[in-house]
Parts: C-alpha cells; sequence; structure tokens
C-alpha cells in the first residue's frame, strides 16, 4: 500500500481492501499514514457523526495529468481529484457528471478514462471551454480552419481594449470574433471553429508573452480596463505586437501533445453520449434520472469568486451579455446552503441508486468557515447519506487537517471532499 503511480494512488482494485473508507484507512504515501477521525455535525435529526481521512492522496504536481486539461478557469481543482473517485467508484462506459462543470476538469478526465461525461453550468463559457476539448480536432484541421479567416479584417475595434492589446492584435482578436459570430448566427459553425473559439477564449489576457496581450493577471481571470490600465501606468508597459494565428496554433499543439491515435479513438467513440446542460444546476429536466454512477463537483464557495466579472472579457469575444449570466452568489451561509440543498436534490433524481457524489468545497476564510459542516446536512435534507470526509493535504506545501488550517498565505491549502451515497 506505500507504493503508487507518480500521479495517482493505487486503484482500489489493486489493494486487498473490500471497502472504498477501508482503503483510506490503511492508505500510505511517504510514510505517512492517513489520519482517521470524526466530525460531528447537527442535522434535523440530531447530530450525525461522519469519519474523515486526512492525507496526501493524489499528487500536487501541476503538470501530472492530459495535456488537454491545460485550459485556466478561476478556483478550479486539479484533475487528479475527480479521478481519484471515478478509478475507484465507476466502471468503464459509466456515466460520471459535474453540475458546476467550470472549464470541464471532471468531464474531460472520465472521458480520458473510458466514462461517459455528463456536465452543467449556467455560465455559457463553460460549454464553450468544455465541449470542444471532448472530441478534439487534429492539428492539420486546425491549421486549415485558421487559413479561413480573414485576420485583417474587422469591422469593429472597441477602442477601451487597446490597454490590453496592441492595434493590430486587437484588429486579428476582432477579426476571429466576427468570423465566428457570423458562422454561428448562420449556422455554419463547425466543431473545429469551437476549437478556434476555445483556444482563443483561453489565450485572451494573460503574464506571458503565450497570451495576446499585454502583461497582465493570469489567464483565469480579466481585470477591468481601469485596473489595467493602472497596471500598464506603475509597470511603465505599452502593448506590443502578438501574433495571434501563431499563438494559437502555439496552444492547440500544446493542449494536443498527450493525444494518442488510441485516445483520440476512445474521445470520439464516447462524445455522441456526453450531455452539457446550459443552466442551473438545480433544474437539469435534459438528463435522465437513475443514470449517473458518480458526480464529482465543487460549488461556488459563497461569494469567494466572481465568475461573472472575471469572464468579462470571455462573454464579449463569444457574444454573451455577461450582465444577464445568472450566476449564484450568496453571501451568507443560510443562503448557500439552500442552494446547495436544491443542487444536491437534482443531482440525486439523476444518480442512480448506490451512486456516489463527491461534492469538494474547499477552504472558506483562511478555515475559519468549515463548509463541508454546511455541505452534509443539506446532502441529508437531499435525501443522500454521508459516507465520509476526505481530505486531501499537500503536505510538502502547506499545512492542514479536517478542523482547520494553518498557513503563512492565503490560498487553498486542502481539498475537503464530502462523499454522499444515494441509498434505496
Amino acid at each position: 500500500m506505500g507504493t503508487r503511480r507518480d500521479s495517482l494512488a493505487l486503484p482500489f482494485d489493486e489493494c486487498a481492501c473490500d471497502t472504498f473508507d477501508e482503503f483510506l484507512r490503511h492508505f500510505e504515501w511517504r510514510g505517512a499514514r492517513t489520519a482517521v477521525g470524526t466530525i460531528q455535525v447537527p442535522s434535523t435529526d440530531g447530530v450525525v457523526s461522519v469519519d474523515t481521512f486526512s492525507n496526501e492522496f493524489w499528487t500536487a504536481k501541476q503538470r501530472a495529468a492530459h495535456s488537454l486539461h491545460e485550459i485556466s478557469y478561476r478556483a478550479c481543482f486539479k484533475p487528479q481529484l475527480p479521478r481519484f473517485f471515478i478509478d475507484r467508484l465507476t466502471q468503464p462506459g459509466d456515466v460520471v457528471y459535474d453540475p458546476f462543470l467550470g472549464r470541464g476538469t471532471t468531464l474531460i478526465e472520465a472521458t480520458l478514462m473510458g466514462r461517459c461525461a455528463w456536465g452543467c453550468d449556467v455560465n455559457p463559457i463553460s460549454r464553450i471551454l468544455c465541449e470542444p476539448r471532448l472530441n478534439p480536432p487534429t492539428v492539420v484541421e486546425v491549421e486549415h480552419a485558421i487559413t479561413d479567416v480573414d485576420f485583417a479584417n474587422a469591422d469593429e475595434l472597441p477602442e477601451e481594449l487597446l490597454v490590453f492589446y496592441h492595434p493590430d492584435t486587437l484588429r486579428q482578436i476582432c477579426a476571429l470574433r466576427e468570423h465566428l459570430l457570423r458562422r454561428q448566427a448562420d449556422g455554419t459553425l463547425t466543431s473545429v471553429d469551437r476549437w478556434l473559439r476555445m483556444v482563443a477564449v483561453n489565450r485572451l489576457t494573460g503574464h506571458s508573452a503565450g497570451f495576446f496581450s499585454v502583461y497582465t493577471l493570469p489567464p483565469n481571470q480579466a481585470v477591468s480596463v481601469r485596473s489595467q490600465t493602472k497596471i500598464n501606468d506603475r509597470l511603465k508597459q505599452t502593448p506590443s505586437y502578438r501574433d495571434v494565428p501563431g499563438i494559437m496554433l502555439q496552444k492547440t499543439r500544446s493542449l494536443l501533445r498527450d493525444c494518442t491515435p488510441a485516445g483520440r479513438a476512445q474521445l470520439e467513440a464516447l462524445a455522441s453520449r456526453s450531455r452539457i446542460v446550459v443552466g442551473a444546476a438545480s433544474m437539469t429536466p435534459e438528463l435522465k434520472a437513475d443514470s449517473v454512477a458518480l458526480a464529482v463537483t465543487s460549488p461556488p464557495f459563497l461569494d469567494v469568486v466572481d465568475y461573472k466579472t472575471d469572464n468579462w472579457l470571455r462573454c464579449w469575444f463569444c457574444g454573451i451579455d455577461a450582465a444577464s449570466v445568472p450566476v449564484t452568489m450568496c453571501k451568507q451561509l443560510d443562503g448557500w446552503r439552500q442552494f446547495v440543498t436544491e443542487v444536491l436534490q437534482e443531482v440525486r433524481r439523476v444518480l442512480r441508486p448506490g451512486g456516489h457524489v463527491a461534492f469538494e468545497v474547499g477552504e472558506v476564510k483562511g478555515g475559519a468557515i468549515r463548509l463541508e459542516e454546511t455541505v452534509i446536512p443539506a446532502g441529508m435534507a437531499a435525501g443522500l447519506r454521508p459516507e465520509l470526509v476526505l481530505v486531501n493535504a499537500q503536505r510538502f506545501t502547506k499545512t492542514a487537517n479536517c478542523w482547520g488550517v494553518a498557513n503563512n498565505s492565503k490560498g487553498t491549502n486542502t481539498n475537503r471532499i464530502v462523499l454522499f451515497r444515494k441509498t434505496g
């Protein structure tokens, strides 16, 4: 039990354990045994006791996953998180679901593992980022599609965006945007066009020459025009020219570098069975009841991340009115509890009997708010049975345990996952 692959613990079926919690109890990595405890959570039925398991269950290495995952999105978890549960709680061909799709980490990883991927997100940007990577084109197909774009011809150049882009770069961005929006409007947008849109959305702003913009925040969030003006003034920088089609081809090659012929065949075979819903996770009539083997997800953590503001520039490029996207922002814990309960009620509907939900809640306000203590009664109210709480603690970078966080800098030190099961 003390050995494992570079990026992942031993598969459940390779150890001598009969149950998932027994596997966790005996898990050992780098000489560290799992810390086992309990958490007492008040509920309508009295106090509920749930077992907790804390260890470094998967690697913290940023690039220990498939290249298709290398798309930035705010507050996303590493692919090793869904893989840990998919590997142990599902079989090839099973449906794996994420009701808070984000960049699509769960769906991409599930498909790479031979599972059928379902997802939902209220933000249409999530579908734009995820769907093309479920069945990606070849580099040659992307090269041909780029030649169809007249990058010198743009009808509009929003002057306010010149704080991010050189005028010639902005012209290329706007030309590509208009090309894609025209094709979308007349119904001729191809799967390769969707790939181009996805790559462009991911390259709009960033902090290196691999992005279209001048130096700014990392690519998972776009600052306002006013804030970028201040950044430019402080750094005494002006946007330099960036070759938009060249950067897109470079990013395409990077995303596709791990795509083997066998892997492509598997992705293509599963593509027709994938489902992505744009809408509220609490209402997904498009998804069939009693179908999902495992849901792996992470909801918005109260109002910690403003997804709508972060994605304003991505929405502009895609022709989406960012103000109209009904992203949930709950400032109070009671409101967040009700929101989570409604989502878990709908997730229970689509789960098959015996199916699981791995619900990641991370940390909020330096560990002062323990969201697992809210999620457990919410899940019970939705008709799910809490099985355990798993805490993946990256010990060599930050320290954490089930009951609080000790760290000298901001950020998330652990993944904290409540595992539910649908009984009956």
